[in-house]
């Protein structure tokens, strides 16, 4: 009887990798990815830069794939409804039923949205293709753009939206832009590089509703907007497993340290969606949506899935293979600023400037996050040089013993 093979939910990045990853590790049989997008998997990065300013084609956001996986089947524009993990079935939108032998969760997220009426400005995300063509259309010198939230796809739509000639402020509840990611006083840098721009900001304030050409504050002042970009957060794509009992979907698809799906030896978890402890950083289980993370899930929970599909739960890890304990990083681009990332930064308990003066105006600035005196994270805000910088502490974040002083 013919394998069902292994059903990979999530036809993007963490999906492509997934299945890159899989023959990787010897799996000879059928791999099938599902994807709700019609495209093939893109790089989702330039989306809210070259893409949206006009400087790139769709096209060219397209990954190369190996070729090992040539022959996986395709099955786009269909989202998966539901899952069946102990039957191992899929259900499609479209009420099709697909049987598998081994799964791959990597639906990664959508943006959140607020909720707010009907009315006032066109109100946009940046996500998908459709998205950054549809904001980008939009885009044009003097038209007043209002960006609600300040993380990263807020900050880079800012910097592109400005760079376009539009006037742009940003507006959201945090003391300083990417403060979630990087604390106060590098967003406070960061901001001073925006407002060198012209970009404005409205920090510590929501938008409570919408009027006509306009977002009126919490605080009852009104910011004439054209356009409006939503940027507040993510949600992630866990609603086809809901029906699974047992399972924490409270953020994310909760993974044991070797990113298994409730423990069992057939299921797996990577990229955006899944939530995992990593020993680096103490038990808890946290989701990391940085773009180099599904690669990073998809090499271990490859081996992991491959190594299980041959016996029963609950199965120990293949020999050899400690717990997944990646180092997570991230960089984005913002005019001529690069942020760049090592660690988690969100876990320092201390900001210790390492380098630079943050109130030289452009000059690169570092920044390194302790718990004690270990560090946990660095970011470096500036050009190339910064970029190096941060480089250089790779080898202290990554020789750091596991979860020593965390909780």
């Amino acid at each position: 009887m013919a394998s069902a093979g292994i059903a990979v939910v999530g036809a993007s990045l963490g999906g492509l990798r997934a299945a890159e990853q899989l023959r990787a590790a010897g799996w000879e049989g059928p791999i099938t990815l599902y994807g709700d997008e019609p495209h093939l998997p893109y790089n989702r990065p330039p989306l809210s830069k070259e893409v949206l300013a006009g400087e790139a084609p769709p096209a060219a956001t397209a990954l190369r794939h190996r070729p090992s996986v040539d022959d996986v089947a395709w099955r786009l524009g269909t989202a998966v409804a539901s899952a069946d993990l102990t039957a191992r079935t899929l259900t499609l939108a479209d009420g099709s039923v697909h049987a598998y032998e081994g799964l791959v969760a990597a639906t990664g997220v959508r943006p959140r949205r607020l909720p707010l009426a009907a009315g006032g400005p066109p109100r946009h995300v940046v996500r998908t293709l459709e998205d950054a063509a549809a904001l980008g259309a939009e885009l044009a010198e003097g038209v007043r753009v209002l960006v609600i939230g300040a993380g990263f796809i807020g900050c880079e739509v800012a910097a592109t939206a400005r760079k376009a000639g539009c006037e742009v402020t940003v507006v959201a509840p945090e003391a300083e832009p990417m403060m979630l990611a990087v604390g106060e006083e590098p967003g406070r840098v960061l901001r001073g590089r925006h407002e060198g721009r012209g970009v404005r900001f409205r920090m510590g304030r929501l938008v409570s509703e919408l009027g006509d050409g306009c977002a009126v504050l919490d605080d009852g002042a009104e910011v004439a907007a054209d356009v409006l970009v939503e940027a507040v957060g993510s949600v992630p794509n866990t609603e086809w497993l809901a029906a699974t009992e047992g399972l924490d979907l409270t953020d994310g698809i909760l993974c044991d340290a070797h990113l298994r799906i409730g423990g069992l030896a057939h299921a797996v978890a990577v990229g955006d969606v899944a939530r995992f402890p990593n020993p680096r950083y103490g038990p808890v289980a946290r989701r990391v949506e940085h773009w180099s993370m599904p690669a990073d899930c998809a090499k271990h929970g490859a081996r992991m899935l491959v190594a299980g599909l041959g016996g029963a739960p609950p199965l120990p890890p293949p020999p050899g293979l400690a717990p997944f304990a990646p180092l997570p990083s991230f960089w984005s681009d913002q005019f001529d600023v690069r942020v760049q990332s090592f660690g988690l930064p969100g876990v320092g308990e201390e900001v210790r400037l390492l380098e630079g003066e943050p109130g030289s105006g452009g000059g690169d600035v570092m920044y390194g996050y302790y718990v004690g005196e270990r560090m946990v994270g660095v970011v470096a805000l500036g050009g190339a040089k910064a970029v190096a910088l941060a480089g250089r502490c790779r080898a202290e974040l990554m020789a750091s013993p596991e979860g020593a002083g965390l909780a």
